[in-house]
């Protein structure tokens, strides 16, 4: 498996479960054949942080606002980003604009306030990816319709559309708009039948893989609610799991891992250009 390469296109790296141990943890990445992860800013406090560790540990990063942010978020946090954007203009490293988006699950950021600033912050980033002609990083939950609305109305050159879980049909028309799906540990369940179905007929050109480290850990480092009661932690994920959620994917679609590995490193690629 070491010999096969994988481009992990969504890791936080930079979050406070990986203070204790990341050196390691880099050095699983690598030896698991990780040969680069994307690492997205979720608030304007973290912008430097990715930067520096990106350059650290030889991987890449996006900047961006996440839409869980908004609320704290500041209309100078969007003059800071336009700033860095400008800044790193030539920065190889520096991939995409992101994580951002719209999320539409968590109650309290869907009141009319509250997700209009959502709405503000989404624009207005979009606005500053095709300034600077840079893909994005998609964060979507139950707001697939409203992120492709807000893609129509403000063109960027794609990106991904980060742990798509949306329909066949909200699927086929983000990748008419020249981006790829990330998929990663949610499909390794058994219960998730229309996400394993997805990632099963969606073309392989569509698909990139991404574990969202430290979160959305596969079925095998999930803790139920019983065994946290018990005082099991729930499982972290990291990138060094990408290899064996890729052979699920892999199992799934009826293909080898080292076609899969090769198919969706392209594919990563050709939506976040700068990974070349």
């Amino acid at each position: 498996m070491s010999r096969l390469f994988f481009i992990d296109t969504h890791a936080h790296l930079d979050a406070p479960e990986f203070d204790d141990d990341r050196v390691k943890v880099h050095q699983r990445t690598r030896a698991a054949g990780i040969v680069t992860c994307v690492m997205p800013a979720v608030q304007a406090s973290h912008f430097e942080t990715v930067r520096l560790l990106a350059h650290a540990q030889q991987d890449t990063y996006a900047l961006g606002i996440h839409p869980l942010c908004t609320p704290q978020a500041t209309d100078a946090d969007l003059t800071l980003l336009n700033a860095t954007l400008h800044e790193r203009r030539d920065d190889p490293r520096l991939v995409a604009v992101g994580e951002i988006g719209l999320d539409g699950f968590v109650p309290e950021l869907n009141t009319p306030d509250t997700y209009a600033r959502q709405q503000q912050f989404y624009t207005a980033q979009l606005k500053l990816a095709q300034k600077y002609q840079l893909p994005v990083i998609l964060h979507g939950r139950r707001s697939a319709d409203l992120l492709l609305k807000g893609l129509r109305d403000t063109p960027v050159v794609g990106g991904i559309a980060h742990a798509f879980n949306g329909s066949m049909q909200q699927a086929q028309a983000f990748i008419a708009l020249g981006f790829k799906l990330g998929f990663g540990g949610a499909l390794t369940y058994d219960r998730a039948l229309q996400l394993r179905r997805l990632a099963t007929e969606l073309p392989l050109s569509a698909i990139v893989l991404e574990t969202d480290a430290p979160d959305i850990p596969p079925h095998w480092l999930y803790a139920t609610a019983e065994q946290r009661a018990a005082g099991q932690p729930q499982g972290r994920n990291e990138p060094a799991e990408l290899p064996r959620i890729a052979q699920v994917l892999a199992d799934l679609r009826g293909i080898s891992l080292e076609a899969l590995a090769q198919a969706t490193s392209a594919n990563a690629r050709q939506a976040l250009p700068r990974l070349q």
